[in-house]
């Protein structure tokens, strides 16, 4: 059965330097019609998470969700997926300071509708922590069995006067794998029909609404 992580795999390789051909077959087939860049795998979790909780299914939409390995790397995967490769249309979330690669990479692939990428203040994660509120993600840090690790980084002297917000943030980036997962997770957690604590995070909110 060919699925849409098979395609991600075809990009992921032509991206990498092999060939486009089994890519184009494969987004012909699957009748991709929207390609959405991120910078890396702890953001696919997280839209891929929230899409689930809303009940939809990109594959089906045409629409695959891409980690590039990097803001650096937009330029490599505009060209091969946008105008000059297989002219699907283009997405993205990304983070502020890292707007500018998404800039001059969408311009040198002449692709069209910047206004389809969306942008996280310092990035997704910092979004998330802020629509839950830091007690609410320290529930699921505890929830999670990682109470000790959690007390034992606090109390690091890099982090002593640190607001409780920038801990939260470092602490989830701090073990491989553990950004990846808490992406899910601090989605999970987010009220999809509430008003105020909880909500989505609007440039996500935004980037789904515009799929």
């Amino acid at each position: 059965m060919v699925t849409m992580s098979a395609f991600r795999d075809e990009v992921r390789n032509w991206a990498e330097g092999g060939s486009g051909g089994p890519a184009r077959e494969l987004a012909a087939r699957l009748g991709v019609r929207t390609a959405v860049l991120l910078e890396g795998l702890s953001d696919l979790a997280a839209v891929e998470a929230l899409t689930a909780r809303q009940g939809r299914d990109l594959a089906a939409e045409g629409v695959c969700v891409v980690s590039m390995g990097g803001a650096m790397n937009v330029g490599r995967y505009a060209a091969l997926l946008g105008p000059p490769g297989l002219g699907l249309r283009l997405a993205g979330l990304c983070d502020e300071r890292e707007q500018p690669y998404f800039d001059r990479g969408l311009d040198r692939a002449k692709a069209p509708r910047r206004e389809d990428v969306f942008v996280c203040v310092s990035d997704l994660e910092d979004e998330l922590i802020r629509a839950l509120g830091e007690p609410r993600v320290e529930q699921i840090i505890h929830s999670e069995n990682e109470s000790r690790a959690w007390q034992t980084f606090t109390r690091q002297p890099a982090q002593h006067g640190r607001p409780r917000h920038q801990q939260l943030r470092r602490f989830i980036g701090t073990k491989k794998g553990r950004k990846i997962r808490y992406g899910t997770l601090l989605v999970e957690a987010l009220d999809l029909d509430g008003v105020g604590v909880g909500n989505v995070p609007a440039p996500l909110m935004a980037l789904l609404a515009n799929l």
